[in-house]
């Protein structure tokens, strides 16, 4: 630790017990974090409706055996693998590249890493269900798809969930480190107190960050209660 590093750390982490609570602070750190959760639900959402028909069709689950299962998951599974192979602050400063320092670049380097994860474990619920009500529905006549609408999504309904909530978690997070690509959330307001050592603010956002992840864990325990009820 460098000369001054402990009573740099004692006033950093006496913040935690001095949060700056004015109104008009207050206002603007409330404003940060809806602003964290309006990108994050943007960015989620968008990863989910890339990231389950991906993950379906890479569950191989739509087509009997022969080479079209087996060309169709290949594609599928490198697609996934590519997607979340890169992290989403490399996707960021490639996107900056395009679109700017824009609200955009933050969306889309959240979504498409996230997509690539959540197909990967979707395709994974659907092939890990019960076969047995698969095969009745099967012997009743039930195509593929139909298995698939019937069967598979339903009993995989609760993990796909609970898993899409814990990235939902890390989507809030993500977002307020994105930061720097044009989204004026909790991160930036960390930065902005950081750089200017006023951590009773920092920890007032923390402190903000925090209550959002567990109101959100709290929220998936309630939906995955009521869908096993």
């Amino acid at each position: 630790m460098h000369s001054g590093g402990v009573s740099s750390a004692v006033r950093i982490f006496g913040g935690m017990f001095t949060p700056e609570l004015s109104p008009k602070f207050l206002a603007l750190a409330l404003e940060a974090t809806w602003n964290t959760l309006t990108f994050a639900v943007t960015g989620v959402t968008l990863a989910v409706g890339i990231g389950l028909p991906l993950g379906i069709v890479a569950s191989g689950v739509l087509f009997r055996e022969g080479w079209l299962r087996t060309s169709t998951v290949a594609a599928a599974r490198f697609a996934l693998a590519f997607l979340r192979s890169i992290h989403e602050l490399v996707w960021a400063w490639l996107f900056v590249v395009a679109f700017g320092l824009s609200p955009m670049a933050a969306i889309l380097a959240l979504a498409l890493p996230y997509s690539g994860i959540l197909g990967r474990l979707y395709g994974d619920f659907l092939n890990d269900v019960p076969q047995n009500p698969l095969r009745a529905l099967r012997a009743s006549g039930a195509s593929e798809f139909k298995t698939l609408a019937y069967g598979r999504i339903p009993m995989a309904m609760p993990d796909m969930l609970s898993y899409t909530f814990y990235r939902f978690e890390c989507g809030v997070r993500s977002a307020a480190i994105l930061s720097f690509v044009g989204i004026q959330g909790l991160g930036y307001q960390i930065q902005l107190s950081m750089d200017d050592l006023l951590y009773d603010q920092v920890w007032t956002l923390m402190y903000l960050l925090v209550a959002v992840i567990v109101a959100i864990d709290v929220w998936s325990s309630v939906v995955r209660r009521n869908l096993t009820r």
